[in-house]
């Protein structure tokens, strides 16, 4: 597994490619700071940047090594770009600005703040691959994001993880306050919702029928619930500063549910209103809680194995809040043979489909355990 964490090799080295946001870039009111911090120095940055010049979504589209990439000639990182583009459009469709302008503002500035844009980007591919069309999914993409957006906004609260930076700028709460990050968080949650139900945000020839709609609305409920992220979110908070580490079991359920909650409702969502059948659908619920498990434990490494600069948020903050975490409670090389086991159980889920329409979350699966952010 150490190879999962090494820097990409030479044929592999378009580390990181732009999508420009169709959403303006708009200058909310930052908290009141003392010269030269941090952000009085990012809010300087954007007064001069001007309140129209559109943002930049960096993504990270570094492939898996070359043994690991299929021969198919698939161009995941234009898949990528092509579909964080069409998602970020969406996104910026979604939330227009509107009275009270506060609120709208503090939205957009988490949800349109770039991202690697993973959980909108399975639950297309999710779609795509039993059959369905990207249109059909694009709802449910959408509303993972807000949620996504949601649970990072809050997390960043000072009662939860009490972070000041998140995807190299300042938090919600910093670049506001405490309550506007609050109700942003709220907001963008009921909205998710809203335009998942709402029949007017999918194809008007009637090619996703209401029973998959309701479906699911019921599917994200669950996993974003007291059954999912919530309960993922509760038993961290509890097992944080506690002076001895958590079970290997216990660790398992948090990022099950705080992590891998929401990348299983992305997959999820979108095979479901892709029209899926039952078994196809529980698989692809397998592969979503491996890569979602994989996620948090590269996570979990990255944030010992990086600097803030790289992670574009605070590196080493688990560590000083006491947080268990994988490389913790396994050391850093058992950590990274554990990552190896989750990849090829996630490929192990998608054997017996096609293997065409399969190799986007083939990819997206690399893609999570190679990332370098």
């Amino acid at each position: 597994m150490a190879s999962l964490m090494m820097a990409p090799c030479g044929c592999c080295n378009a580390a990181l490619s732009r999508v420009y946001l169709s959403a303006a870039a708009f200058r909310p009111a930052p908290p009141a700071v003392g010269f030269g911090s941090p952000i009085a120095i990012w809010a300087a940055h954007l007064s001069r940047r001007g309140p129209w010049l559109p943002r930049v979504m960096e993504v990270e589209t570094s492939p898996a090594p070359p043994e690991t990439v299929l021969s198919t000639g698939f161009d995941f990182k234009g898949y990528m770009l092509e579909k964080a583009a069409a998602v970020n459009r969406a996104l910026d469709a979604a939330v227009p600005l509107a009275h009270p302008e506060r609120i709208h503002e503090a939205m957009r500035y988490s949800l349109l703040a770039g991202g690697k844009r993973v959980r909108p980007v399975l639950c297309l591919a999710a779609c795509e691959a039993v059959g369905g069309g990207s249109a059909w999914a694009m709802p449910a993409a959408v509303s993972v994001e807000m949620i996504h957006t949601m649970s990072l906004i809050h997390d960043d609260l000072p009662c939860m993880d009490d972070d000041d930076l998140r995807r190299g700028r300042p938090s919600c709460h910093r670049a506001f306050d405490e309550a506007t990050a609050v109700l942003a968080g709220d907001a963008l949650l009921a909205l998710a919702f809203g335009h998942l139900a709402n029949p007017a945000s999918y194809p008007a020839d009637g090619s996703v029928p209401p029973d998959r709609i309701v479906r699911a609305v019921g599917e994200l409920s669950r996993c974003v619930g007291a059954e999912g992220l919530v309960a993922g979110q509760v038993a961290d908070l509890e097992a944080t500063g506690i002076g001895t580490p958590v079970t290997l079991d216990h660790l398992e359920f948090i990022h099950l549910h705080k992590t891998a909650a929401l990348l299983e409702a992305s997959v999820v969502l979108g095979a479901i209103l892709g029209g899926a059948a039952d078994d196809q659908i529980e698989k692809l619920r397998k592969y979503a809680k491996s890569i979602g498990l994989l996620f948090q434990v590269v996570d979990d490494i990255l944030d010992v194995t990086k600097s803030s600069e790289e992670l574009g948020k605070t590196a080493g903050k688990d560590l000083a809040s006491d947080k268990t975490t994988y490389p913790k409670l396994l050391g850093l090389e058992k950590s990274k043979e554990f990552a190896d086991r989750l990849l090829k159980d996630s490929r192990e889920q998608l054997a017996g489909f096609d293997p065409i329409k399969m190799e986007p979350l083939l990819q997206l699966a690399n893609y999570i355990a190679y990332r370098q952010k």
